[in-house]
This record gives structure tokens, sequence and C-alpha cells, in this order.
């Protein structure tokens, strides 16, 4: 009876461990010393294959280090300036504006009003611009307005509901998100509005909508809706309209990134859904998808009900000066970095209540190749910066766009070191490796990384180059072919006629 007891307790003893183990990821510690967290990637069937952490965890602030006598309420956006960030604490009707150093943020003012505004305290701010000359833009939800102030918080001018019949004059004017170019033009997307991104010129004249979400429905669909529905079931199924976007971000260039997640997900599946958009000056989207699987977060979900469940709902983005684009995952958790030709270059983040987890995030930025990420419920910052593994892909991508290809193939391999089933770093030895129009070993380095695009486009150079090395003796060749046939004819035809001419000999003896 004893011994039972004894084993019951051991038992008890090794699965209160295995409970705690799994509560906290403390005890999965690398080399260097800092737990890791599961980043990971998909293979060319869409496995899902581990990988080394190209992000960990630098800090987590939330009101209490930030020193705030009010706890930050279900802020909603960040935006970073230089070495600024700004946050958007939304139902504290204030911005709070932090300087990051050296991975630590710490509070320098609360801007809660602007100067000479009418109203001049701010309803529910949603979101926050600031252009290069330190002018402040505040997406003024409450207020209907999105307000533009100087540094000091001088009210310069505000944005409000166009006075024009293409926009729907039932609607309320309210700003979630916004983003300035550099001629001073303003873009919003306003909820409730689908027609795409309000745009308005410095002056805050309305100048339409520019990206509207293309609709998908087939003829059959339009024709049984039309005619064989009576107004109860249409008014209960779905519009042929376009969708709102979630979010938007201006890269260096001006082009806008937009994501959306109101999207069906069997036309997800069908390829009829693009969930990250980059939007040129005539509103047309062109992002550029290189890969086998297009960028839309995880490739494979379990479907069902639960808010777990599902395709990735991408709910913000932000953009590098080297192209590279970051997606911030509210369903799961999580983040996707992709290049500038759409192929993932890692995945990480997981729902929960522990350090890097989030409960419900809702905001992403980056600040050099730093990023912070914004959960709404916990009302805290996670910042997260790159490992060794994460700065050398960033390191080889960077090496190849300036034009270093030697080097950019250099540190590829060095990420092999670290990671030997990394496509990503196959294909970028092979980009390198093309470049030198070393075509026969760029082929093996797509094989590898099985980039049939690549391959192919590689095979058709290597073909060219193999017939310009072999051109004499193609020609030669192709004259043998020709001329062997004729001469062995001839010869056929010679030993002919001297049989004929024999048998005739023959003959005219015998006669």
């Amino acid at each position: 009876m004893m011994k039972k007891a004894v084993s019951f307790l051991m038992i008890l003893i090794m699965l209160f461990t295995a409970c705690t183990a799994l509560a906290d990821d403390s005890f999965n510690v690398n080399k260097d010393g800092y737990s890791t967290s599961y980043t990971y990637g998909y293979d060319y069937w869409r496995d899902v294959q581990e990988s080394p952490d190209a992000y960990r965890v630098e800090t987590v602030i939330d009101s209490v280090d930030l020193g705030l006598d009010a706890r930050m309420n279900k802020p909603q956006s960040l935006f970073a300036r230089n070495n600024d960030l700004y946050v958007a604490d939304t139902f504290n009707n204030r911005i709070l504006q932090l300087e990051y150093r050296n991975g630590q943020a710490k509070l320098t003012r609360i801007i809660d009003h602007v100067a000479g505004g009418s109203p001049e305290n701010f309803n529910t701010p949603y979101d926050v611009y600031v252009d290069v000359d330190g002018n402040i833009y505040v997406a003024d939800y409450g207020n209907l307005r999105v307000v533009m102030m100087d540094k000091d918080l001088n009210w310069i001018k505000e944005f409000t509901k166009p006075a024009d019949a293409t926009f729907d004059q039932s609607l309320d004017f309210l700003p979630k998100k916004i983003t300035v170019d550099v001629a001073g033009r303003l873009y919003a997307l306003v909820t409730n509005v689908n027609k795409g991104i309000v745009k308005y010129e410095s002056d805050t004249t309305f100048t339409g909508f520019i990206g509207a979400t293309p609709v998908n429905f087939s003829t059959f669909d339009y024709i049984w809706k039309k005619y064989f529905m009576t107004q109860e079931q249409r008014d209960a199924s779905p519009s042929f309209v376009p969708t709102e976007y979630e979010n938007m971000y201006m890269d260096k260039d001006g082009f806008i990134y937009a994501t959306l997640t109101n999207f069906d997900e069997g036309a997800l599946d069908a390829g009829q859904v693009n969930p990250i958009r980059r939007l040129n000056g005539l509103g047309n989207d062109i992002l550029i998808a290189n890969d086998r699987y297009p960028p839309i977060g995880d490739l494979w979900w379990q479907k069902g009900e639960s808010s777990y469940f599902g395709p990735a709902r991408l709910t913000d983005i932000t953009v590098f000066d080297n192209d590279i684009y970051i997606v911030l995952d509210r369903i799961r958790g999580r983040l996707f970095g992709y290049d500038s030709q759409g192929i993932m270059l890692w995945a990480f983040g997981t729902r929960g209540n522990i350090e890097g987890a989030f409960t419900s995030p809702i905001s992403l930025e980056h600040i050099g190749n730093d990023l912070f990420v914004l959960d709404q419920l916990e009302n805290s910052i996670t910042i997260f910066t790159p490992t060794e593994y994460g700065l050398k892909i960033y390191d080889a991508i960077n090496k190849y766009q300036d034009g270093d290809y030697d080097e950019s193939a250099n540190v590829w391999t060095e990420v092999l070191r670290q990671n030997a089933n990394y496509p990503m770093a196959f294909r970028g030895i092979g980009r390198t490796v093309l470049r030198q129009n070393k075509f026969e070993e760029a082929m093996e380095y797509f094989k590898m990384a099985h980039d049939r695009e690549n391959y192919g486009r590689t095979f058709k150079l290597y073909r060219k180059e193999w017939i310009e090395k072999n051109a004499l003796w193609i020609f030669l060749g192709v004259i043998l072919l020709l001329i062997v046939p004729l001469i062995l004819g001839r010869i056929k035809r010679m030993k002919w006629e001297v049989i004929m001419h024999e048998q005739s000999k023959i003959r005219r003896n015998a006669e």
C-alpha cells in the first residue's frame, strides 16, 4: 500500500512539473541564455518547419513603467518617427509620446488637446501620424475630424466630412486610420466607408477615393439574388460591395500597404482575396507575390467557431526601408515577415498572458529593426529585438539590394549554418550566383529551395549560354546530320550500280 502511495505521489509531482513547463517556456533555454519562442516557417509542401528565433522579447512596458497616473485604456495605435514612439491612448482621449533608446522607452509628454482647436480636447483618438517637420495629425474619431497641429500643439487645420455627392451624407465622418504623404496629402480609413481610402489634398480639399477592394461574385449569384430571392432574403444575404480596409502604412516611396480582415474563408482558399495590398497613386494593387504561396499569414488553420480558429486576420502592417514588411495577426497573435518578393522570412508569436504572448494585439510598429506590438487589453507594448540569426537575414537582403552580391552569398551561407532547412537562404544564394552568371550553380540552389519559377528562368539563361558556347559544335553536328545521310546514300547507290554492272556482265557472257 505504501509503494502505491509513493508511486501516486511521484506521478502527481511529474504532472505538476509538466504543467508548469507548458505554462512557461523558460525551461527551454538556448546557449545564449534566452528563453526560446516558437519561430517557424513553411516548406515547399506547406509543412511547418521550426527555425531559430529571429526575434526575442527585449521588454514589455505598461502604464506603471511609463509612470502614468491614469492607466492606459484600450490604446488602439502606434506610430514611430525617428526615435519617438506615439501611442493613441484612445479611451483616455490622449496621445502618449515616448522616446525609445537602447531597448528602453520613457514617457516624454502627454498630448491631450490642440491649442486653438474647436473643440480643444480629443475624443477617442484612434490613430496618430507625425510628419518629418514634427507636425502631428490625430484621427479624432469622436470629434468627427482629423486635426493637424504643429509640434507645440497649436492648431493648423482639420479635415472633416466631405460635402461631396460621392460621400454618403447620411454617414458620420469617423476616421480610424490615417497616413500622410510627402506633399501633405491625407489618406484616411473611415468607419462604414467601403469605397476605398478617403483622400484629401494638403489644403483639406476632398479628392475622392482610391484603392477600393475588388468585388468577387459569379453571374449565377447575381442572377439568383436579383430574380429569385425575396426582398427579405436579399437583405439577409451578403451584399456585392467592396469591403473596408483594416489598416494601412505608407512606405518610403509613397506606396500604401493596406490589410483586409473582412473576407470569406472560401474566397481566400480560392485565391480571390489578397489580405495584403500595395497601392500605387491610382489605387492599383502592385504587391509582388513571387513565392509558391501568397502572403496571407498561416498557410493552414483549423476550421471552427472559436476566436482562435480560421485564417489569419492581419490587423496591422509595418514596412522597413528595404521593403521587408511585417504583418500582425490578431487571431493567434502572430507576426509574419516577408521580403519584397512576398517570400516569408519567419513567423512567431502566440496568444496568452506570458512575456512575448498577446491577449488582444491591435497595432504594430518598428524603429530600426526593433518591433513594437500594442496589446489593447493588456494595455502594454511588447518590444522585440532581432537575434543574431534575424540580423543575418536582414544583412544578407540589404547587401544584395546594395549590389554586394558576393558578401550577400557569404552571409546567406552563415544563415544556413544556423538553419540548414531555410529555403530563403538557398534562394538568396541562388539569386547572388545568378547575378554572377553562374547559371548551372544557381539552378542547383533554386532546386534546393524548390523555387520553380527562378529555376525555370535560370534554365533558359543556361540553355542560351550553352548554345552560344557550343554553337560551332552544334553547327558541325547539323552539317554532319545533313551530309552523312547523303554520303551514305551515295555509297549505297554506287554499290547498287556496281552490283548491277556485274550482273549485266554475267548475263552478257552467258549469252
